[in-house]
């Protein structure tokens, strides 16, 4: 991911500055140890963030974004991740075999859908009503199934609550769906037309290599 690799650069970059400044400032120029060491995180903290700037105008230019936007959706994707952290939380929490289904879809699908805006943040505007909606209501609906399930009354209208909610977080795991499809369309579009194109250019070429096998053979016929 792009994230990772950002990181390990600029502290690959950093790290080795910052030391060998810290080597000539105590053994070069005999500075004490304890300002040496200070100017050497010093060092390390201000190329460690000047770096991540240059890093962040160079996605900015190439995602075609600007900064607000840039961070905005990197804030969306960092909420998400905690979400999604809490509905992992919550599989021992479920107890029924059907639940626990319903939270493994949907926690896959966020999951899968969080990747694909990692990777490529332009797609978040394909997913919005998953960042903005459709993830806090798998969330809330499975926190408050959790809560029911868990307490000891087990009368007729907890059961309805019960069985209501699994209702409705069947739908939210449409709306999961539904948006994992609105992430992946602009690749399937963009798949098919490489496939098409690729079909024509055969298409095209295709009289001009049984031309040419037909003359290959006529030269075996005329060589006999």
């Amino acid at each position: 991911m792009q994230e990772i690799k950002d990181f390990f650069q600029r502290h690959f970059i950093t790290a080795p500055i910052s030391f060998a400044s810290w080597f000539i400032f105590t053994l070069g120029i005999g500075m004490h140890v304890l300002p040496a060491t200070g100017l050497m995180i010093a060092i390390y903290l201000g190329g460690n963030f000047t770096i991540k700037q240059i890093q962040i105008s160079s996605n900015v230019k190439r995602l075609s974004m600007s900064r607000s936007e840039y961070k905005h959706i990197k804030t969306q994707i960092n909420d998400a991740k905690n979400k999604i952290k809490q509905l992992n939380s919550l599989y021992g929490q479920v107890r029924s075999v059907q639940a626990f289904r319903q939270v493994y879809e949907m926690n896959n699908l966020s999951k899968r859908i969080l990747s694909i805006v990692r990777k490529n943040p332009k797609k978040f505007y394909h997913v919005e009503k998953f960042f903005y909606s459709h993830l806090d209501s798998a969330v809330e609906l499975t926190s408050k199934y959790a809560m029911l399930v868990n307490q000891p009354l087990k009368d007729q209208e907890l059961r309805i609550a019960l069985q209501h909610t699994r209702e409705t977080l069947n739908d939210v795991t449409k709306q999961l769906e539904q948006d994992l499809r609105g992430a992946l369309a602009s690749d399937i579009e963009q798949l098919q037309f490489e496939l098409d194109y690729v079909d024509v250019t055969m298409k095209k070429n295709k009289p001009l290599l049984e031309m040419k096998g037909e003359m290959h053979n006529d030269r075996k016929s005329y060589d006999k």
